[in-house]
């Protein structure tokens, strides 16, 4: 059984680096509203006048005796296009999911839920139904959905009894393929997934034995066996055993499993791989006509220096290229980039220059705001510097510093205004030194530092008085 904390810092360390991809199987889905398999085949056991609970780990061979007493599958068609076209809607796990920067979905869920999650937060993703998809590519996709047993637009084509899998080789091979492939180079993290899949546990196999003890470590969720849910002890202590076997068996293909009492642990668990990933990247807000009490060269000194830092400790700068701040926080973040040879510019600097022109039947502010929650959402940290902006001739306090500083909060990023700065982040930092606890529960910890960021006008020390509140938020995760 893999230990909780170093699944999620493998996991985040896989998501940092573009490696991380998820399996998901009707576990996945069930909390939206659809059945799982036992369900989805119940009613069909029960006209072959069998127990579906007897035969829940072969629904394979069920669906494939109901094909052929019926002359067909035309029956099986019809109760998954019922079951699949009932209104469902996505999760909280599909809602993280989506959010994380995890580029591969596998998936043997008829379903549309994956792609809906992504599209609903912006992202484009590229379906793979058929393998003849495998041969396109979407122009500016931002995740690849496999459907490797179908979708529930073409049920006459899902895969679901004996006959479609033992044909699968043969009409789906490019998909063992590209899965093999993404097994061999990615983590994957299996959910709502049973591990009762032939034709997974065929490519689990053909991996194993071509790679034989070198295969890239894997995760899967699993209910831990509750006594309660049995009628005797008997059964229970033979579910539990046939559960360790399991466990341990699914060691051999490199997967390890995370035990959860509760389905909606996951949800839990599933945040708390969000924030630790989110702490890698720090978002930057602020912008300055003036720089105040502040000299406009140890301004610039100031911004160069903590973008320059923060990349060369390899955190992801986000910036959405504020007014007299944008431009020096990316030349520091460049500056390091190059001086360290890192080349995936990506890696270490995100840049989304606000829209000057309403579009989409959005309004510019409507559009600011969309785009502002975008950004923070990709943060664990945000950093306040300045917040003024020139209105008819006049220096006044940036609003856009506040609502940034409000969306933050509100997503529980940790807020660090530099106080010393002035204009609007002077009055987000006293706001913050009068109600510390709220930020910060940890006060003897982390005020004086805080304190510090309200009175030295050192670039230095704002610098490494900014990296120690970092090293110890990441420290509490």
């Amino acid at each position: 059984m893999q230990n909780l904390k170093g699944f999620i810092d493998d996991f985040s360390k896989a998501l940092k680096e573009n490696n991380a991809a998820i399996f998901a199987g009707a576990g996945l889905s069930s909390g939206a509203g659809y059945v799982n398999w036992t369900e989805l085949l119940r009613s069909v056991a029960e006209e072959l006048r069998l127990k579906v609970e007897r035969e829940q780990h072969d629904l394979v061979s069920l669906a494939q005796y109901y094909s052929n007493e019926n002359g067909g599958r035309g029956k099986l068609n019809q109760i998954i296009t019922d079951e699949f076209q009932r209104r469902a809607s996505i999760t909280e796990n599909h809602r993280i999911l989506a959010r994380l920067p995890i580029t591969t979905y596998w998936t043997s869920n008829y379903d549309t839920l994956i792609e809906t999650a992504l599209r609903d937060i912006g992202k484009k993703p590229d379906v793979k139904i058929e393998p003849e998809n495998l041969a396109l590519t979407l122009s500016d996709r931002d995740a690849v959905v496999y459907k490797m047993h179908g979708d529930v637009s073409q049920v006459h084509k899902a895969v679901i009894t004996r006959d479609d899998y033992e044909k699968y080789e043969l009409t789906h091979s490019l998909f063992t393929t590209a899965l093999q492939g993404d097994l061999v180079s990615k983590t994957f993290l299996f959910i709502g997934f049973s591990f009762n899949d032939p034709n997974l546990n065929y490519i689990l196999s053909r991996i194993r034995i071509r790679l034989e003890g070198n295969q890239r470590p894997h995760y899967c969720f699993l209910r831990r066996i509750v006594e309660s849910e049995f009628g005797n002890k008997e059964d229970y202590d033979y579910a539990k055993i046939k559960q360790e076997l399991q466990i341990n068996d699914l060691k051999r293909f490199s997967i390890n499993t995370i035990l959860v009492d509760e389905y909606q642990e996951i949800t839990s668990i599933l945040k708390m791989i969000e924030k630790s990933f989110r702490k890698n990247s720090v978002f930057i807000s602020g912008s300055a006509e003036d720089y105040g009490a502040m000299s406009e060269d140890t301004a610039k000194e100031l911004l160069h220096g903590l973008s320059n830092e923060l990349v060369k400790r390899d955190y992801r700068v986000i910036s959405g290229f504020g007014l007299g701040v944008g431009s020096y926080v990316i030349n520091g973040a460049l500056d390091c980039l190059q001086s360290e040879r890192k080349s995936r510019i990506e890696n270490n600097l995100v840049l989304r220059p606000f829209p000057q022109k309403a579009s989409g039947g959005k309004s510019l502010p409507e559009l600011w705001d969309f785009y502002r929650r975008n950004m923070i959402a990709e943060a664990g940290i945000a950093i306040f510097l300045f917040g003024n902006k020139r209105v008819d001739g006049k220096i006044v306090n940036a609003e856009g510093v506040r609502n940034e500083f409000e969306i933050a909060y509100s997503m529980g990023v940790n807020v660090i205004p530099v106080g010393v700065t002035g204009f609007q982040t002077r009055i987000l930092w006293e706001e913050v030194m009068n109600d510390f606890p709220k930020y910060y529960p940890e006060v003897q910890v982390f005020k004086p530092w805080f304190e510090i960021l309200g009175s030295t006008s050192i670039p230095d020390e704002i610098i490494n008085t900014i990296m120690k509140i970092i090293d110890e938020i990441r420290r509490r995760i």
